[in-house]
């Protein structure tokens, strides 16, 4: 089942969850994909708080829990920088 597309449009996150022995530097890596798979202009640190609050509290000693909350505190919105997007376009 894919997550809610507002808050984990690939469903990575709760598959992260599902994983049995996922350690702490995958889910980080997870973690990663799920920021850069958020739409532009997203609010990452409301969005974070929604699935702390629909997975965390459930399993809080799960790895990812503690990626998140982590995120919490130093994730910024991802910004795309170079590929062609960020050429100018003729």
């Amino acid at each position: 089942m894919k997550g809610d597309a507002r808050t984990d449009p690939k469903g990575l996150i709760e598959e992260a969850y599902r994983m049995p022995d996922v350690t702490a530097s995958e889910c980080r890596s997870i973690f990663l994909d799920w920021a850069l798979s958020l739409p532009e202009g997203s609010d990452t640190r409301a969005i974070l708080r929604q699935l702390i609050d629909r997975f965390a509290t459930a399993q809080p000693e799960h790895p990812m829990t503690q990626v998140m909350q982590e995120g919490l505190t130093s994730v910024a919105t991802p910004k795309r920088r170079g590929g062609w997007r960020a050429r100018p376009r003729t």
